[in-house]
């Protein structure tokens, strides 16, 4: 994105509350614009899943002095629905910061992908996201194996300028580390999806 969207993304994002490490998003109408299809975000999801494509989770990160921290590998698995409504093939279920998240049937993840928009830049040593290769092909996998993928397969670093925005498929398997030194790191996450939910369930959507 350029430097004028990413100045009105920082402006729809000032409306979150501060102070913690990930703001998980619900109903946000400040960032609407963004997300749907005819947004500057939304709009590289439409082009990579098609017009049906709808944001199904959002997460920002920001990373401070204050606030550093590391996370081991793992997948990224749930979606957030608007109630809890019992489908074969969902589960476990989760309440974060107040929204219902379920895991969807993998059939569902991976045909979703994930995109991240950077609002600072991320180096070698800001953080930056580490990603398997190849690993999203693997299906669903148990916490056991999941350390032993990341060492089959090996690591990429996904560095970025501000406005850059990375796509990835959601099932990836990823990591962070802590910044050194530790310093401002901003990053809009969006899990996006073009299947609708089954029957009465339905996606919560941003």
């Amino acid at each position: 994105m350029d430097e004028a969207a990413c100045i009105r993304l920082e402006a729809a994002l000032a409306a979150l509350p501060i102070g913690v490490p990930g703001v998980r998003i619900g109903d946000s109408p400040q960032l609407k614009p963004f997300l749907d299809i005819a947004g500057p975000i939304g709009a590289i999801a439409a082009a990579m899943l098609g017009p049906d494509v709808r944001p199904v989770r959002a997460i920002l990160f920001d990373k401070t002095a204050v606030r550093n921290w590391a996370l081991g590998w793992h997948q990224d698995r749930t979606i957030v629905v608007k109630d809890r409504i019992d489908a074969d093939g969902f589960g476990p279920w989760t309440v974060k910061s107040g929204l219902i998240q379920v895991e969807p049937p993998f059939e569902i993840l991976k045909r979703m992908i994930t995109v991240r928009v950077h609002l600072d830049v991320v180096d070698e040593s800001n953080a930056p996201l580490r990603i398997v290769p190849g690993s999203h092909r693997h299906g669903r996998l148990p916490e056991a194996e999941i350390e032993r993928v990341a060492a089959t397969f090996g690591e990429r670093l996904c560095l970025a300028e501000r406005g850059d925005v990375w796509l990835y498929a959601t099932p990836i398997v990823h990591a962070s580390l802590a910044a050194d030194p530790p310093r401002r790191r901003r990053v809009l996450q969006v899990d996006y999806s073009a299947d609708a939910a089954p029957g009465r369930l339905a996606w919560r959507g941003v």
